[in-house]
Formats: structure tokens, C-alpha cells, sequence
């Protein structure tokens, strides 16, 4: 060998055994993709807690906890669990299943129209009278007290603001927004925590007093409150209370809360559209792991100042007598709600205060904006392609803006008749809508990815039962509204008897029992038509056949686009249109044909074969539809084909294991 070239040949060897990268430039290649990864992560989880704390957490779990103690911050903790199921099991079946939207999944999961039309309706009608009323009392409670203002031109200008970024970003934009608002949300919460307990001595400070803050008028004339009306409860500092006689007794926070939790974890679009959109299955975990850790914080950032409020300030948030209630609050009972507002102007110096008023800004608008984005998506995706099958993507783009208009409408219109009606009520109120209508929901989603022998007609009337069950239990408590501290409650016992948490949880099994019962007794789904959209053949390599829709429904069959329906034309108002709904005038994707002319149409329907023209339209978009799907699938890589890092899994694990252990410390330290 020649002797140079052996000298070349030791040198590659030298070089190959001290393998190593020692490049400045490729150290920092790494370092930004594990940085990156880890900001997905992060991004996700902040955008989902900040989506789910509105104003009314800030003031209902403030004055819940200045009312009975700790009890509700448990409320929040369990969530956590849910966020583990969400993570490691509902999220990769809806990944598996390619949807966008959860309704989308139970179609998919049921082959039934009905059941994706009837949960898509459900879900608007929870979000419109639950988040939307919630936030928009409580918001024009708080600004109407700290901010001395008109409250009905200061939430127009917040809607209208939350209405520009939404109609004109979409998720992406709501969502870097919301990462925002939530950094804000939680620095102003550990700022006016630390001055609340400064005011009182600490932890040790808040345990001591709290049990004598009581208001110095306890009677008016002959009348006289009684004690449960304005002492404090004697376990204001344990989570799990008797269960017969406690406001949330600890059977009902282990079954009742949990059943309402699986909604709004596993199977509640606000909640689980962020973690749809995550780039890997690490980044998701992840994400769920942090908003877990920030669903820790209610209990120390809004109970316990609730609590310290009423020690500083006893004679309002804790009133017995009604007219000093009406002086303060405009009630008769109480003025819980009003234990934030009043510790922000009683303790945050001069400054701090509109810092304050930003975090309760931006809790409302975080809120609310999640709340528009995902009906615009539930509109959109399951009601208008129901409507018009053969729609554009840009037609689809319009129409969910347009219901985002819509819905800031009903807002707006809300405000002067939510202002009027006592928050308190509104807060109880709230509890009792989540516990009377979510459950049923959350066992048919249970059931959909854990039992597949579960079907179509099961699952749709085990829904319907379970709603109409639920539904005449809330009209009820509205009708006859909350149950007095004094007693004597105006609503029967036979229906209003049940805790509403022992209710919702009762509410989940008849569902269940139902879905199952029906679903015995009926055919089952084939295997071939569940292949990845259950737990038990999530892992299947069949390709799915999609099951049919049991429900044709021949809604406008009909309808056909025009040319320039929606600003097809290149005047200046249709392009300052399309900037402003973020819409590309020269993308051309459709999501089915577009047909122009009745001769087009017919050629088609002559392709395929059909002479009924009333079908043809039906049948074209689902040869459409089934067409896209398959391009889509070769399009889409599964999460299970993008590669994990060793270390971040390591991470994730590690940190799934600590916040279990941190979750169990909590409960067992204030059991």
C-alpha cells in the first residue's frame, strides 16, 4: 500500500474513532429544535388554560371560596386526571380519525349524521348559555366596580376587539393571543395573591382568621340571620366533606365532578381543538402535562384570595342582612361574588390596579375567543356542509366569520339582560347547567372509544334520554330558582332533592346503562368500519371503509353556487374582503366541485350513472368527500410515524409522574 495513502486512511480512522460534534453552529441547530419542540409544547398547554379561566373563575371560585372555603378549587384539580385520559388516549383516537371537530368524530364513529347534527347543536347551546353568559356577567360586574364606567360601551369595545383578531387570525392567531393574555393572567393572580396575604399574615394568617370573619350586622329589626346565612363552615379547609350535609360533598366530587370533567377534558371542543393541532404526539402530552401543572394554580390564585377578602372585608362580601347586601352588591343574600373586585381595590396600590384590570381583560377576552373560534368551527364543518355539501373552501372560510359576527350579535344583545340578574345566582346556576347537561355527552364519548360494540342507535338514543333527563332538571332549578341559606327551598324535592353533582353522576350512568342496553339488542358495527376509531383497534394497519350515513337528509338538493356568489370578481371591495378574512384570492382548493352550469351537473350526474336529479346532488358530494378523504389520508402522516426524541419523551414522562404525585399530595394535605 502506498505509504501516503495508508497516512490518509489512520488519519479518516482517527477522525471516525473521536467521532463528536464540537460545531458552535450545530450545537445551536440542536438546541433550537429541542427549543422549538419544547415551545409547541408550552404553547399549547398556556393556550388551553388561558381558553378555559374567564372572568368567571376569577370572581365565581373567588367568592366561592369566601362563601364555604377550598371545597371548589377541588373542582379544578380534577380536570387534571381528565387532561391524562385527553393526552394518552382520546387525543391519538382523534387523531387517528382525521377530524377537526369532535362532532366530526362521533359521525365518523357512528356512521349517523343525527348523532354529528344533535352534538354540534348541543354544544353551541352549552356555549352560548354557559361561557358567553358567564363571562359577560361577571366581566360587567367586575369593570362596573374597579372601573367606574358605562359597562355596556366598555364590553362593546372588548367584543369588539376579540371579534377583529378571531374573524380575521383564526385558531392560530387566537392562540398566540391567548399565550399572551395567559402570561398576564397569571402575573397579575400571584401579584394581588402575594399582597392578599401579606395583608393577613401569610397561610398560617388566613387558617387563623378565617373562621371569625364575620359581618358586624347579622339583623334588621326583628329579624334576625341565621348563623348558616354568615358563619364560616367549620371545614372550610378540607376539599372532602360529609355527603349529606356538605355544599360539595366528597362522593359527588369523586363521581358527580369527574363525570362533568370528562366533558370538558376529553370531549369539549374548546378544550381539545389546541391539542388537535399539535405538530407531534410528544408536543400534545406535553401540553396537556402544563396545562395540568396551571390547573394547580386556582386553589392558591383565586380560592384563597376569595378567602382573604372576606377576612378584610367582611361587612360586604360576607353580608347577611338584605339591606346592606342591596347596598353593596344589588342582592339579597349575598355579595361573594363580589370578594376579587373588592380585594383588588382594597389592597393593590396605585398602578397594580389597571394591571389588574388587564388580567380581567384579558381572562374575558381569551374566553370568549376560544369560544367563538370553536363554534365558528362546529358551524362551519357540521352544520353549513350538512346545508351545502358541494361548498368552496372559501365559501366555508366566509360562511364561519360570518357566524362569528353572529354570534358577538347575541353577545351584545346579552349584556343589559345578564347585567340585571344576580351573580350568585348565575355562579350556582352555572354549576347546576354543566352537572344537568354534560354528563350524557361525555359517557357517549366514553363509550365510543372504549366499546365498539356500542352503535348507532345505542348512542343517539342514550344521548337523547339523558339530555331530555337533564333538561328538565335544569328548567326546573331555573324555574324555581336557588335554594335560600335559610332553607325551604320552593322546588320538589323529587326533583330538586338529588345534589346536583349527585344528579350529574347519576345522569352519566343512566346514559351509559342506556347506550349499552340498546346497543345489545341491535346489530353491531362491523370491524371493518372501526379500524382506528376505537381503543381496542387503534392500532389496526386495515384500511378503514367508511361507514354510510344512516340519516340522507335532501336540504337544498337543489343548490348550486353562482359565479361570483361571494366576491369571485376582482373589485376593490371583494379584495379588501378577502385581506380582511385572511382569505387568498388566488388559492383555488375546493372542498368539492364547483359547477357552474346546469349542463356541467348533468354531465356528472350522467357519469355516475343516476337519473333521480333530487339525489345526485347528495350522492356527488359523498363520492366527493370520500375522494378528498383518501387524498387526504395519503397527504396526512400519522403521529405514530413522526419520530420521538428519547430525551423529551424522558421529560414528559418525568413530568407526568411528578404532577400525578404533586395532585396526590394536594388532596391527601387538605383531605
Amino acid at each position: 500500500m502506498d505509504p501516503l495513502e495508508n497516512n490518509h486512511s489512520v488519519t479518516r480512522n482517527q477522525d471516525i474513532v473521536g467521532l463528536s460534534i464540537h460545531s458552535t453552529l450545530d450545537i445551536l441547530v440542536v438546541t433550537s429544535y429541542l427549543l422549538l419542540v419544547l415551545f409547541f409544547g408550552l404553547w399549547m398547554g398556556i393556550s388551553t388554560f388561558s381558553a378555559n379561566i374567564g372572568s368567571g373563575h376569577y370572581m365565581g371560585l373567588a367568592g366561592m371560596g369566601a362563601t364555604s372555603g377550598i371545597a371548589v378549587g377541588a373542582l379544578e384539580w380534577n380536570t387534571i386526571c381528565m387532561f391524562y385520559i385527553l393526552g394518552w388516549i382520546f387525543v391519538p383516537i382523534y387523531n387517528k380519525a382525521e377530524v377537526v371537530t369532535l362532532p366530526e368524530y362521533l359521525g365518523k364513529r357512528f356512521g349517523s349524521l343525527r348523532i354529528q347534527l344533535f352534538s354540534t347543536f348541543f354544544s353551541l347551546v352549552v356555549y352560548i348559555f354557559s361561557r358567553i353568559s358567564m363571562e359577560i356577567s361577571f366581566g360587567a360586574m367586575f369593570l362596573k366596580m374597579v372601573w367606574d364606567t358605562d359597562i355596556y360601551q366598555t364590553m362593546l369595545v372588548l367584543l369588539t376587539v376579540t371579534g377583529i383578531y378571531t374573524i380575521t387570525g383564526g385558531l392560530a392567531t387566537v392562540a398566540y393571543v391567548e399565550t399572551l393574555q395567559a402570561g398576564i393572567m397569571l402575573l397579575g393572580s400571584v401579584l394581588l395573591t402575594i399582597y392578599a396575604f401579606r395583608e393577613v399574615g401569610g397561610y398560617q394568617g388566613l387558617v387563623k382568621k378565617y373562621l371569625h370573619a364575620i359581618p358586624s350586622r347579622t339583623q334588621q329589626g326583628n329579624w334576625t340571620a341565621k348563623p348558616q346565612c354568615y358563619m364560616p363552615r367549620w371545614d372550610a379547609f378540607h376539599i372532602f366533606r360529609s355527603f349529606g350535609s356538605g355544599d360539595i360533598p366528597w362522593p359527588g366530587l369523586i363521581l358527580g365532578a369527574t363525570a362533568v370533567s370528562l366533558f370538558y377534558g376529553c370531549a369539549d371542543q374548546v378544550s381539545v381543538q389546541r391539542f388537535l393541532a399539535g405538530k407531534s404526539r410528544l408536543d400534545m402530552q406535553g401540553g396537556c402535562l402544563l396545562c395540568g401543572y396551571l390547573k394547580l394554580l386556582p386553589m392558591f390564585l383565586m380560592v384563597m384570595p376569595g378567602m382573604v377578602s372576606r377576612i378584610l372585608f367582611p361587612d360586604q362580601v360576607a353580608c347577611a342582612v338584605p339591606s346592606e347586601c342591596q347596598k353593596y352588591c344589588g342582592g339579597r343574600s349575598s355579595c361573594s361574588a363580589l370578594a376579587y373586585p373588592v380585594l383588588v381595590i382594597g389592597v393593590m396600590p396605585s398602578g397594580l390596579k389597571g394591571f389588574m384590570l388587564s388580567t380581567l381583560c384579558a381572562s374575558i377576552m381569551s374566553s370568549l375567543s376560544s369560544v367563538f373560534n370553536s363554534s365558528s368551527a362546529l358551524f362551519t364543518l357540521n352544520i353549513y356542509t350538512w346545508i351545502r355539501p358541494l361548498a368552496t373552501e372559501k365559501e366555508l372560510m366566509i360562511a364561519g366569520r360570518f357566524f362569528v359576527i353572529i354570534l358577538l350579535s347575541i353577545t351584545i344583545v346579552w349584556i343589559p339582560t345578564i347585567e340585571m340578574v344576580s351573580s350568585e345566582a348565575l355562579f350556582e346556576y352555572m354549576q347546576v347547567l354543566k352537572s344537568c347537561l354534560t354528563p350524557s355527552v361525555a359517557a357517549v364519548f366514553l363509550l365510543a372509544v372504549f366499546c365498539k360494540r356500542v352503535n348507532e342507535q345505542g348512542a343517539f338514543w342514550g344521548l337523547v334520554l339523558g339530555t331530555a333527563i337533564g333538561a328538565f332538571r335544569l328548567l326546573a332549578e331555573f324555574f324555581y330558582g336557588p335554594s335560600p341559606c335559610e332553607g325551604g327551598r320552593a322546588c320538589p324535592t323529587l326533583i330538586c332533592g338529588l345534589h346536583y353533582l349527585y344528579f350529574g353522576f347519576f345522569l352519566f350512568l343512566v346514559t351509559l346503562l342506556t347506550t349499552l342496553a340498546i346497543s345489545l339488542a341491535t346489530k353491531p358495527i362491523s370491524d371493518v368500519h372501526l379500524h382506528g376509531l376505537c381503543w381496542s383497534l387503534r392500532n389496526s394497519q386495515q384500511r378503514r371503509v367508511t361507514l354510510g350515513k344512516e340519516m340522507r337528509w335532501k336540504i337544498f338538493p337543489s343548490s348550486t353556487f353562482q359565479q361570483g356568489m361571494f366576491g369571485e370578481t376582482n373589485t376593490c371591495f371583494w379584495k379588501f374582503w378577502d385581506l380582511f378574512c385572511g382569505l387568498d384570492a388566488q388559492a383555488k382548493t375546493k372542498i368539492g366541485p364547483e359547477n357552474t352550469t346546469e349542463e356541467k351537473r348533468k354531465a356528472t350526474w350522467e357519469q355516475m350513472g343516476s337519473s333521480d336529479t333530487s339525489i345526485s346532488l347528495e350522492i356527488l358530494a359523498r363520492r366527493m368527500a370520500t375522494r378528498k378523504s383518501k387524498e387526504h389520508q395519503e397527504k396526512m402522516k400519522d403521529w405514530s410515524d413522526i419520530p420521538e426524541s428519547p430525551f423529551w419523551k424522558r421529560v414528559v414522562d418525568a413530568s407526568g409522574i411528578l404532577l400525578f404525585a404533586l395532585l396526590i399530595f394536594v388532596h391527601v394535605y387538605y383531605a
